[in-house]
C-alpha cells in the first residue's frame, strides 16, 4: 500500500483559466496530472469564500447546514454583533474524521476550520485563523513543539496582505508555502501516513496583493507596473512544491489538486449601507464626514427596515419586530419587504448607468437546511466582481477601493480540481457540472466508506 493512499493538495483560490489555459505549459506537474487524470471547474459554494468553502467541501454540507455565512456571522441578534466562525463552528464530520474512523492514519495541516485543533487519528495542525505559533496550534500538542524545532519561525498566515508592503508581502507568501510542503514532506517519511492534505493560502494573497500588475483587464492596471510577474512566478513554484511532494509519496499514490474558489480582478466596491440610506430602509442618527464602518456610527432603528455588512458579497439583514432588540418590521410583512429590497437591488447599476447583474439569494432557497442567524439577503454584485463595502460616510454608492484595505482582487463562484491515481488514470478526462459538495461523497464512494444519506453533492465518475 503507497503512503499516503491519498494526497489532497489545496490551493486557496486557485485561478482556473491561469492553470487550465494561460499557464498550462508553465505547470507542467499539474499539465501531467490533468493529461493523465480527470480536471475541471469546481463550483464553490455560496458565499464563494474561504469560511465557509472548505468546511463545506470537507463535509459535504452547505453553509446553512453549518450555520456559518461567512468569516464573520452574527453571534447574537443584538445589532452589528459579528464573530469570527472558527472550527468550534463546524458540528460535522470532515473527510479526514470519516477516514480516521475507518482505521486510515490522517494528517490535516491548516486546512480552514481546524482552529483550534481537535482530536483525529493522526496529527492536525490548526489553520490562519490561529492568532500565533504561541496558542495551541496542533494535535498532538507535542507535534507543536516538534515544529517549532523544524521551523522556529512558523507562520499561520501572511501578515498585512493587505497593506502597500509589497515585497514583504511576497517573502512572506514564499515563505509560508515553503513550510507547508516542506512540514508535508516531514511528516509524509516520520509518520507514513494513509491520508494527507494540506492547504497553501498564499495563492489567495497572493492574488489579494498582486492581480493587479498581472491583469490588463484591471481596472487600475498600468503598463510597467513592479511585480507583473509575481503572480505567474508563484504558481510556477507552488508546481515545483507539488512535484517534490508527489516525489515523496509512493509510486500509486493518488492525489487531489483543488481549490475552494476562484479569482477576478477587483472592479470596485458597491457601498451597500450608502444604497440603503439612499433608499430609506436605513437611518442614521448623524451621517460622518468620512467613510466610517457602521457600527462605530449611531443608527436610528427606530426608523431602519435594513442594514448591510461588507465583504466579497453583501449581507443584508431586516429590522423584524419580534426578532430584533428595536424591531420595526412586522412579522406578516416580512417576505414582502424581503420580496420588495431583492428586487430593488438587482435594479443596481455600473458607475456608467450600465446593467449590473446583481443576484439577492435568500438563503432558504440555495441551502438544504437554515441554522443559525443567516442573513436574510446574500447578495453577488456582477458575479463577485464587485464587492461590497460596509462603511458609511462615503458618499457615493461605488468606489474603487476596498474599505478594509488595498486588494486586487475578488473572488470567483469557479475553484478547479484535479485528480490523478496513477492505479486508475483517465487520460485527461474533463469533468462536467462539478461542485465542492461533491468532493466528500466521491472520495467516501472511491474508498468503501458508508456516507451519509443526506450529503449534498453526488459521485464523480473520477
Amino acid at each position: 500500500m503507497p503512503f499516503p493512499r491519498l494526497l489532497i493538495i489545496g490551493l486557496d483560490c486557485m485561478a482556473p483559466a491561469l492553470v487550465f489555459d494561460r499557464w498550462r505549459d508553465d505547470l507542467p506537474n499539474l499539465s501531467r496530472l490533468m493529461a493523465q487524470g480527470s480536471y475541471g471547474l469546481l463550483e464553490s459554494s455560496i458565499p464563494a469564500i474561504t469560511v465557509p468553502a472548505w468546511s463545506c467541501m470537507m463535509s459535504g454540507r452547505d453553509p446553512g447546514e453549518l450555520g456559518i455565512y461567512g468569516f464573520r456571522n452574527r453571534a447574537t441578534r443584538d445589532y452589528q454583533k459579528m464573530s469570527i466562525a472558527d472550527g468550534r463552528a463546524v458540528k460535522f464530520q470532515r473527510l479526514w474524521d470519516y477516514l480516521g474512523t475507518a482505521g486510515w492514519q490522517v494528517v490535516a495541516l491548516s486546512v480552514p476550520g481546524t482552529s483550534p485543533p481537535y482530536a483525529v487519528n493522526g496529527s492536525l495542525v490548526s489553520c490562519f485563523l490561529t492568532p500565533s505559533a504561541d496558542a495551541p496550534f496542533t494535535y498532538p500538542p507535542a507535534l507543536g513543539e516538534q515544529i517549532l524545532r523544524w521551523m522556529p519561525d512558523f507562520m499561520m498566515d501572511v501578515p498585512d496582505f493587505r497593506s502597500e508592503d509589497k515585497q514583504q508581502i511576497l517573502d512572506n507568501i514564499y515563505q509560508l508555502c515553503d513550510q507547508r510542503f516542506t512540514l508535508a514532506e516531514k511528516l509524509i517519511a516520520q509518520d507514513q501516513p494513509d491520508f494527507l492534505m494540506l492547504v497553501d493560502m498564499g495563492v489567495d494573497r497572493i492574488h489579494h496583493a498582486f492581480w493587479k500588475p498581472m491583469d490588463p483587464t484591471h481596472p487600475q492596471h498600468e503598463p510597467e507596473m513592479p511585480f507583473a510577474d509575481a503572480i505567474h512566478d508563484y504558481y510556477c513554484h507552488v508546481d515545483r512544491r507539488v512535484g517534490e511532494l508527489l516525489a515523496s509519496c509512493g509510486e500509486g499514490t493518488a492525489v487531489l489538486i483543488v481549490s475552494d474558489h476562484g479569482a477576478q480582478p477587483l472592479m470596485g466596491g458597491i457601498c451597500i449601507n450608502e444604497w440603503l440610506i439612499e433608499q430609506g430602509y436605513l437611518v442614521l442618527k448623524e451621517t460622518p464626514n468620512e467613510p466610517t464602518p457602521l457600527d462605530q456610527v449611531e443608527v436610528d432603528w427606530s426608523q431602519t427596515q435594513a442594514w448591510g455588512a461588507g465583504g466579497y458579497y453583501a449581507r443584508i439583514f431586516l429590522n423584524v419586530q419580534g426578532r430584533e432588540p428595536e424591531g420595526i418590521i412586522p412579522l406578516k410583512q416580512f417576505k414582502q419587504v424581503r420580496s420588495r429590497l431583492a428586487a430593488e437591488l438587482e435594479t443596481l447599476t455600473a458607475p456608467d448607468g450600465s446593467p449590473m447583474q446583481v443576484n439577492a439569494y435568500l438563503p432558504q432557497d440555495i441551502y438544504q437546511k437554515v441554522r443559525g442567524m443567516a442573513p436574510d439577503l446574500i447578495v453577488y454584485f456582477d458575479d463577485l466582481a464587485w464587492r461590497s463595502v460596509g462603511s458609511v460616510g462615503i458618499g457615493a454608492l461605488h468606489t474603487t477601493n476596498n474599505d478594509t484595505g488595498p486588494d486586487d482582487a475578488n473572488h470567483a463562484p469557479q475553484g478547479l480540481m484535479i485528480f490523478h491515481d496513477p492505479q486508475q488514470p483517465q487520460g485527461g478526462q474533463q469533468l462536467k457540472g462539478a461542485q465542492l459538495y461533491d468532493i466528500l461523497p466521491t472520495l467516501l464512494h472511491r474508498y468503501g466508506i458508508e456516507a451519509p444519506a443526506d450529503l449534498r453533492g453526488k459521485v464523480l465518475p473520477i
